[in-house]
């Protein structure tokens, strides 16, 4: 068998790293430092030992942090522009056409010796032995190597795959193209790149590299990554772990349970556990230092605190907006189509608009629409085609609310569903307080709708079920025009947001729709 000349190395770094955090706020993951090397830079190193010198990078998440490689190893550097949405599958599609006889690797691996060569016998993929239950790909093989079957977790005792893979060029062209039949196909958005493999495994010769589970590392959790290299209990330097030093007063090692928390709209989190209680370190997303006035944000929490329905704050940093407050365990999120969760929803907006609590900002609706459009401007945000248009109507709306009396109550303005939280005892708490300020509580109530897209109908009962009765027609009207005008502030927001490769899918869409549809339905109807 005559050897394949390897040509070069494609290594997958466009991910979040969500299994590493906090550590992966701060660094891509493939520049997390193991054993005080960073991941990428030791596959780099090691391929290099072996004359591949033709290394391209897929880079999304924190790109900018990956540019050095460029000047210090002469890699290429490619951008995943749908990273946020998509999973490693649309990372290697972007980098199909440099398939030859290529290598293609996870930034996240560690490979202790080196593994690879500058020519190969055949297409391989590496494989470690993991014993008892495994969730990984867990892979079969006949009695030459030859992979026949592949299932997604629910194995034990197996060996899986873990680590590089290597394809030659007759390989990689076929795959190339099945990559791109994959990549096009509907619901594959979250898929990886390895499921194009397992659904066409008989059309494709890919053998075992058998390698010792102290050769290839993958780090699935900071826990792991601690087990590996101790010194991530002692010296992480990470300024959320130091942060959290400092609040509790303990040592680095005591915090555990580490695990990200599906991130919000407008933040960051993840959960901890220390002394046997847990906690949600939450952290601002990208751009929300313009978004938001955490000392307005710090002077909500003080001011509800006496009505013991917000989350319970161990710490608040208004310059950093660092956030620690207490975990509820066996909680969940209410839902806006429970008849039982809405009315205990309402009942907490009626307290707080009911409370008499004043705080000295606003929350001027009319003035945020303006500002989110010059943060849009800025930032050179996408807008809808015809949203002069649309904002000419918004316009009309806020004179004619303008005109209408109506009260001024501490409001909450981010009455997603997904901020009540209901607590294994039934009771229900509302967190996540950063844009409340004084306002027309009609407000907090199309902000419920259009979160949990409502139709009119929907909004109308919810609307009667908040107020005890029916609602008249001034309240029915200052409903339907505040959902509109919300509905066009966070379709600015999205497109501020996504300025920031942050991606909500369809969410800013469907949200200058309400703008459209209840400026046409106030036209027809009401004004």
């Amino acid at each position: 068998m005559s050897l394949i000349k390897v040509d070069n190395a494609i290594i997958l770094a466009a991910g979040f790293g969500s299994r590493l955090v906090p550590v992966t706020y701060e660094l891509p993951k493939g520049l997390v430092p193991v054993r005080g090397e960073p991941l990428i830079e030791r596959q780099i190193r090691q391929l290099r030992e072996k004359d591949i010198s033709e290394i391209i990078i897929v880079v999304g998440y924190l790109k900018e942090q990956y540019e050095y490689l460029i000047d210090k190893y002469g890699v290429q550097l490619i951008l995943d522009p749908e990273f946020a949405v998509k999973n490693s599958l649309a990372s290697l599609s972007c980098a199909r056409s440099y398939l030859k006889n290529s290598y293609i690797l996870s930034a996240s691996n560690w490979i202790n010796d080196n593994m690879f060569n500058n020519a190969e016998k055949r297409s391989w993929c590496s494989c470690v032995y993991k014993t008892g239950s495994v969730s990984d790909l867990c892979v079969t093989a006949d009695a030459n190597g030859r992979v026949i079957d592949v299932t997604a977790g629910a194995g034990y005792d197996s060996w899986v795959m873990c680590g590089p893979v290597f394809m030659s060029k007759p390989f990689s062209r076929r795959f190339a193209k099945k990559i791109e039949e994959y990549y096009k196909m509907p619901g594959k958005e979250d898929a990886v790149w390895e499921d194009a493999f397992v659904d066409e495994i008989h059309n494709f010769d890919l053998y075992t590299n058998k390698q010792s589970i102290s050769n290839v590392q993958e780090f699935k959790t900071l826990e792991e990554l601690r087990w590996f290299d101790p010194g991530y209990y002692r010296r992480t330097q990470n300024t959320m772990i130091n942060t959290i030093e400092d609040v509790f007063g303990v040592k680095e090692s005591k915090i555990v349970d580490i695990q990200n928390l599906e991130a919000g709209m407008t933040n960051r989190s993840f959960a901890f556990s220390l002394n046997d209680q847990s906690y949600i370190f939450r952290l601002p997303g990208e751009g929300t230092e313009e978004l938001i006035n955490r000392k307005n944000e710090s002077e909500v929490y003080r001011a509800v605190k006496k009505l013991r329905l917000s989350d319970e704050i161990i710490l608040f940093d208004e310059e950093s907006g660092y956030k620690i407050s207490t975990f509820y365990e066996n909680a969940r999120n209410t839902s806006p189509h429970d008849r039982g969760d809405i009315e205990l929803s309402m009942e907490i907006l009626r307290r707080i608009h009911q409370s008499g609590i004043r705080v000295a900002h606003s929350f001027d609706i009319d003035r945020e629409i303006s500002r989110y459009l010059a943060l849009c401007d800025e930032r050179n945000a996408l807008k809808f085609q015809d949203n002069e248009e649309t904002h000419e109507k918004m316009k009309l709306l806020l004179e004619q609310v303008q005109k209408m009396h109506v009260p001024d109550v501490l409001c909450h303005i981010d009455c997603n569903p997904d901020n009540f939280i209901r607590l294994a005892d039934g009771s229900i708490k509302l967190i996540d307080w950063e844009y409340a300020g004084m306002c027309d509580p009609i407000l907090d109530l199309a902000m419920y709708s259009i979160y949990s897209y409502y139709s009119k109908e929907e909004m109308d009962e919810l609307l009667r079920i908040y107020l005890e009765r029916s609602p008249n027609d001034n309240e029915k009207i200052r409903l339907y025009i505040y959902t509109a005008l919300g509905g066009y502030l966070w379709s600015l927001w999205t497109g501020y947001k996504q300025s920031f490769d942050v991606e909500y899918g369809d969410y800013g869409m469907k949200m200058y729709q309400y703008a459209k549809d209840f400026y046409d339905l106030l036209q027809q109807e009401c004004l």
